[in-house]
């Protein structure tokens, strides 16, 4: 299912020691792929959790040591071999890409939070463990950047995942929405209202006060570790300065990233934040 990703924030870019864009980019493929089994094309619901089933039979076969006859598992096994990395990440990925072929809704902010933890915090702590710097201090700051980035991902996009599936998904916890007095009509009627841009405010001062609790991670990784990071947490933060220049109408304004943006935010990512 090829399909063209739009991507806020860089993946085994430049910045990074050239010794580590091949594993990064073997983990990407892994999480960009599985990922689009669970989102994009028109398989149904039973075909997409089928092939989600393969990718863990594949982790099963690097678990015990067995070899597979797939290209990807074979290069992931190598890197998974190389550089200890816990494969029980890997396993929580594609439980959270599973969820979300049965799950459309979160009732509350604590769910949507455990689905961060399976669906973008692996990736964080994935990398430490490329770099070596997995303190539970630095653990903890990776997951609260994750988490933040993947509800940054969700904002952005609350018109596209109402639109992936019959019905709509809808990542917005329900009490929030019942909180301001909104439901899923507003979502599917493209909301303009005072109140959704009181609730997108909301979710966004939300991220970035989650985006600055890990923030010190910025400056805790060393080199160009630390630079790609930065650039990431700058790139986020742009996505929320967006959101709220637009008085939250993702509809009508989906934020992005231009050519623009990276050349501002690039700088910035030199120093120390």
């Amino acid at each position: 299912m090829p399909v063209d990703h739009y991507e806020n924030f860089p993946v085994a870019s430049w910045l990074l020691p050239s010794r580590l864009r091949q594993p990064i980019e073997t983990i990407y493929f892994f999480a960009r792929t599985a990922d689009d089994f669970a989102d994009e094309g028109t398989l149904s619901g039973a075909e997409r959790l089928g092939l989600l089933d393969d990718y863990r039979h594949e982790l099963d076969l690097i678990a015990a040591g067995s070899t597979s006859t797939k290209p990807l598992f074979q290069k992931l096994a190598a890197v998974i071999a190389e550089h200890n990395l816990p494969i029980t990440l890997f396993y929580d990925l594609l439980d959270a890409f599973s969820q979300d072929v049965n799950k459309v809704r979160y009732q509350t902010y604590a769910e949507l939070m455990d689905y961060c933890r399976r669906s973008a915090n692996p990736i964080g702590r994935l990398l430490l463990h490329l770099y070596r710097k997995t303190s539970p201090q630095n653990l903890s700051w990776s997951d609260a950047i994750c988490s933040s980035l993947q509800l940054i991902n969700h904002w952005q996009d609350v018109a596209i995942d109402y639109a992936k599936v019959k019905g709509g998904r809808i990542y917005l916890p329900q009490e929030d929405l019942a909180s301001f007095g909104l439901s899923d009509l507003d979502i599917a009627t493209s909301t303009d209202s005072a109140a959704w841009t009181q609730l997108m405010a909301f979710q966004c001062s939300r991220a970035r006060d989650l985006m600055n609790s890990g923030r010190p991670l910025g400056n805790a990784l060393p080199g160009r570790i630390g630079a790609e990071l930065r650039t990431i947490i700058a790139g986020g933060s742009a996505i929320l300065t967006k959101i709220d220049a637009a008085r939250g109408d993702v509809f009508r304004h989906r934020p992005k990233l231009t050519a623009w943006d990276w050349l501002k935010i690039g700088p910035r990512a030199l120093l120390p934040i």
